[in-house]
């Protein structure tokens, strides 16, 4: 499984930018052809651009799995008719919210096994969500924060999650989700980890701070043996 640094826009915050499932990436415009190519390779991705109502914070715009994808009650009727031919190659249904909450990269955490949702979204929202990403979705915060898309990053192998969580609360997260989690930060110390990753079955992209310690233990999470 390749890992590899990256930034975008001069940022190393690249998870604020992209998502990606394990079929397609989606990117804002104005990324540069080399940064394109390191994001295809790592992933082995299909690439999509377009920004999500308005914004290049692609990744904090939209969260999904290989089944489906969410977007906010935002999202421009152009953007869509961007995402809908790339989607429907891929079969991923497209979910828009239309929840008051329109950071939705923030809100959901999703692989292909499970979804966490945060508590304040509004519980009409959640079988919406299970259907368009054919998963259970469990509203939920992660240590008490309203953010858990922030304090995470899953895959179907692994994950890594934010520092401080508790011992009991990481086993309770591994329980629900049906994968093994491990401590980290990204970028040299930042506990967000959202931010500074983007990864799926079989690849990771790192921000280009992150240092040796913070890749292996990125790697060890994400089940890179």
């Amino acid at each position: 499984m390749p890992v590899n640094k990256l930034s975008v826009f001069g940022s190393p915050h690249i998870g604020i930018f992209i998502f990606a499932n394990n079929s397609l990436a989606v990117v804002p415009p104005g990324i540069t052809s080399s940064e394109k190519k390191i994001i295809i390779d790592t992933l082995g991705v299909e690439l999509a651009e377009t920004r999500v109502a308005g914004s290049t914070i692609v990744g904090v715009m939209m969260a999904g799995n290989d089944n489906g994808i969410v977007l906010p009650r935002t999202v421009g009727d152009e953007e869509l008719d961007m995402l809908a031919p790339v989607m429907a190659r891929h079969d991923i249904n497209i979910v828009i919210l239309r929840s008051k909450y329109t950071a939705v990269g923030n809100i959901i955490l999703a692989n292909n096994k499970k979804c966490i949702v945060s508590e304040i979204l509004e519980k009409s929202e959640v079988k919406r969500i299970e259907d368009a990403l054919g998963v259970e979705v469990i509203q939920k915060n992660i240590m008490g924060l309203s953010i858990p898309g922030s304090l995470a990053v899953i895959t179907d192998n692994g994950g890594v999650v934010h520092p401080d969580i508790s011992d009991s609360e990481i086993v309770e997260l591994e329980k629900i989700l049906g994968i093994e989690l491990e401590r980290t930060t990204v970028n040299a110390g930042i506990p967000f980890i959202k931010t500074g990753i983007v990864a799926n079955n079989g690849g990771i992209l790192v921000g280009e701070l992150t240092t040796g310690p913070e890749i292996m233990r990125i790697q060890r999470g994400l089940g890179v043996k």
